[in-house]
């Protein structure tokens, strides 16, 4: 491998007139740069992070470093990988790597495709591994990686050391003086940093972590079919297309529940597979630890299965085919679903119902739902199975509805009122004390019987794909609407989780607790 390296360097010193984008290598070079460093007796430094705003806290936090040893390598994440909230990182991993690469004691930069250091630690080895004083106290680091990252460091020789120079955060930097966000985001964002909003929904996360939550809904895989569009046939008035690839995900009432399960001790899951094709294995796998998994068995019949073909160069979905048996389930089997239910739903905190239409809930479950929650968080979806046939008045009482703006107007037959109005009604209709409606790039509304419509501004500025967005919204919220928040900080939570979520492709990964923690306080820095 030719890494371009000057005569400088087969004598163990790093080159000084590489240009900066010279520095700027995969990260097998760098390590193979490193290991002739270190066997020519030079000292290596590493330094690792998100570098999203190059500032003066950086720049000196990089210059200590570079003094404890020979050569300074340092490493920046993937922009797939940085967990710093909605929206960032503001500039893209290659921009990230050049700017550091231009700084005279940076010797070497590399892309890491990874959401730590720990893989590069076991690959690069260093003899230091250099982070700033906030992570000093391993407590203060919400994800706990610094932790893996020291041991990392350590089991290859070296040693981590914590430099002493002011501190300064590029996420403060970024909300205070660009304009990331429209003017009256940018408002909401103030109001809620001066009524210490941050410390509000920290502690309220904190609330609900001894929970116990069931989820009672229908089981949906989603199946993504990635296909490249080729053109029209001569013959034919269809697109042809290209198969590349394909993703199976636990949708539906799984995703939910994963969902929840990083903010709530025990998780359990109320629902019922097909018999024929069950997609069991893959259910299975997918749950996170905490999350326990109560299902039946339907005879003769599929899970639910949606399949997606995907033009994978922007996301675009194509086409949509459902494999599935929507029909009411036998009255025994009903009765077993509704039995189930009232034995698991009985003994929550929470009982979240994600109802998708597509034949788990007759009216049957939901009397024993009504019967057995002590907290009813209710979702009724309209797809494209059961458009108008599946609305939330079918509940006659639930403590807590969310719902989005379309979903809500289906509910009261009105296309016209304002969605303020039309939470008004819903909530008196179904006996409720609290909704929120989920409005897409517009946010959320909330509101609680007796008290005014609080409109939410929506913070995503970046969607890749909005599957399962509603679902994460309300898994989240549900339990900390019965812990007692306030609905308008519960909004702004949600809103938090949509904007994350949609990032996500299908259901790679859930909206675990640190990546909203990170996520709000971007915000509200």
């Amino acid at each position: 491998m030719n890494l371009g390296l000057s005569p400088s360097f087969a004598n163990g010193a790093a080159p000084l007139s590489a240009g900066p984008r010279d520095k700027v290598r995969t990260l097998d070079e760098l390590a193979e740069i490193t290991s002739r460093l270190k066997r020519s007796g030079k000292t290596v430094v590493h330094a690792h992070g998100t570098f999203d705003l190059l500032h003066v806290g950086h720049v000196r936090h990089l210059e200590a470093a570079r003094k404890l040893g020979d050569v300074l390598v340092v490493t920046v994440t993937a922009d797939r990988f940085v967990n710093k909230g909605p929206g960032r990182p503001v500039f893209t991993e290659g921009l990230r790597a050049e700017m550091l690469a231009t700084l005279a004691y940076v010797d070497w930069v590399a892309v890491n495709q990874a959401p730590d250091a720990v893989n590069v630690l076991k690959t690069v080895r260093p003899n230091i591994y250099v982070k700033g004083q906030d992570y000093v106290n391993p407590e203060g680091d919400v994800t706990g990686k610094i932790m893996f990252e020291r041991e990392a460091v350590e089991a290859g020789g070296g040693r981590i050391h914590f430099t002493d120079e002011a501190t300064f955060s590029s996420t403060e930097l970024i909300n205070r003086h660009f304009n990331v966000y429209e003017p009256h985001v940018r408002d909401h964002l103030n109001l809620l940093r001066a009524g210490g909003g941050l410390t509000d929904m920290l502690e309220l996360l904190e609330r609900v972590r001894d929970y116990r939550v069931v989820l009672v809904g229908d089981a949906i895989i989603d199946e993504y079919q990635y296909v490249l569009p080729m053109g029209k046939p001569p013959k034919e008035n269809i697109i042809a297309t290209r198969y590349q690839d394909k993703e199976v995900f636990a949708g539906g009432v799984f995703a939910a529940a994963n969902h929840v399960a990083s903010y709530c001790k025990e998780v359990e899951i109320v629902t019922c597979l097909g018999e024929a094709d069950s997609y069991e294995d893959v259910v299975r796998k997918s749950l996170r630890p905490n999350v326990r998994l109560h299902a039946l068995k339907r005879p003769g019949a599929p899970t639910t299965l949606k399949r997606r073909f995907v033009d994978p160069s922007y996301m675009r979905k194509l086409f949509e085919v459902y494999l599935m048996d929507d029909a009411p389930l036998t009255a025994g089997l009903q009765r077993d679903i509704d039995d189930l239910i009232g034995q698991v739903a009985s003994k929550a905190d929470v009982v979240v119902v994600t109802d998708f239409g597509h034949g788990l809930l007759a009216e049957s479950s939901v009397r024993a739902l009504g019967a057995a929650a002590s907290f009813m968080a209710v979702n009724t979806q309209s797809n494209s199975a059961n458009m108008g046939f599946n609305l939330i008045t079918k509940y006659p009482k639930a403590d807590f509805v969310c719902i989005d703006a379309p979903e809500a107007r289906l509910a009261v037959s009105d296309r016209i009122s304002s969605v303020g109005d039309i939470a008004h009604r819903i909530v008196d209709q179904i006996d409720c004390p609290s909704i929120i409606i989920t409005h897409g790039k517009h946010g959320c509304l909330t509101h609680e019987r007796g008290q005014t419509v609080h409109s939410i501004p929506a913070v995503a500025r970046r969607v890749i794909d909005t599957v399962g967005a509603g679902d994460a919204f309300l898994a989240v919220t549900a339990p900390l609407v019965a812990a007692g928040g306030a609905l308008d900080r519960i909004g702004f939570i949600g809103n938090v989780v949509g904007a994350l979520k949609v990032e996500i492709v299908g259901h790679r990964s859930s909206i675990d607790k640190p990546s909203l923690i990170k996520g709000i306080t971007s915000l509200l820095r």
